[in-house]
C-alpha cells in the first residue's frame, strides 16, 4: 500500500522544496508541481510533491488517519 503524507513548503530552491510535517523537515521535488509555492500543501509520496492540497483536506485526513505520517 503506497501512502502520501501531506506536508507544508518552507522553502524552495530551484525545483527542491523542504517541506515540514509535525516539526520534521525533508525534501521534496517540485518537478511535478512546478507552481507550487511557499505556504502550499502538498501531498508527498516516493520523494515527490504529486498534489496541492488545502489546510482543510490536511486536516480532514489527520482526522482519519491520525498523524501517522511522521
Amino acid at each position: 500500500m503506497c501512502l502520501a503524507f501531506p506536508a507544508k513548503i518552507v522553502d524552495i530552491k530551484d525545483s527542491l522544496a523542504t517541506v515540514e510535517r509535525s516539526g520534521v523537515k525533508r525534501d521534496a521535488s517540485l518537478m511535478l508541481l512546478p507552481d507550487a509555492k511557499v505556504g502550499d500543501y502538498v501531498l508527498i509520496h516516493a520523494g515527490f510533491a504529486m498534489q496541492i492540497v488545502d489546510e482543510q483536506e490536511v486536516q480532514d485526513r489527520d482526522d482519519v488517519l491520525g498523524n501517522i505520517y511522521v
